[in-house]
């Protein structure tokens, strides 16, 4: 059985993202689109396995043109939706084997947007793993943040996150 991986907020075909701003420094270091996706097909193949599971937590693309980008992708790749998936389940149903609202694991919630902290501080609750917030980081040892901006663009194997959380 494969490893099981996570990341967030690739925001394929969005030309503006590279616009954006983050401490008064650009969100994305890249001169270009193509720039952008080249780097994160290359960081998600190197790491990812075609017999690897990819949970990708929202925003995956801006034009339907771009999520043909996943095609290229290692591995088996579930959705959990975020604020700019748009289209239709059918249609990411051609990229990905399955679509969630929210998923758990092993005491991990997956979500795009981080869960309210009066849920995540409960027991049953090991972490909150999500995107949506891109580069900022909530100080709290059950959240962390798999925005590409914060995991060098690379997916990140969900076991290693446990472990950093049961340090």
């Amino acid at each position: 059985m494969g490893k099981i991986f996570v990341i967030s907020d690739t925001h394929f075909g969005h030309t503006n993202i590279l616009k954006f701003e983050h401490d008064n420094k650009p969100l994305r270091p890249f001169s270009s689109l193509e720039e952008m996706h080249s780097i994160i097909i290359e960081r998600w193949n190197s790491v990812v396995m075609p017999g690897d599971k990819v949970y990708h937590l929202g925003d995956v693309a801006f034009r339907k043109e771009s999520m043909y980008i996943l095609h290229g992708l290692n591995g088996k790749k579930r959705l959990i939706r975020g604020n700019h998936d748009l289209f239709k389940t059918s249609f990411y149903l051609d990229f990905f084997k399955e679509v969630y609202g929210v998923r758990q694991i092993n005491g991990a919630w997956l979500t795009h947007v981080p869960m309210h902290q009066g849920a995540v501080n409960q027991d049953r609750v090991k972490v909150n793993i999500h995107g949506h917030i891109h580069a900022n980081i909530i100080d709290h040892p059950k959240y962390f943040n798999v925005s590409v901006e914060n995991i060098d663009y690379t997916p990140v194997a969900l076991e290693d996150i446990l472990q950093r959380i049961k340090k």
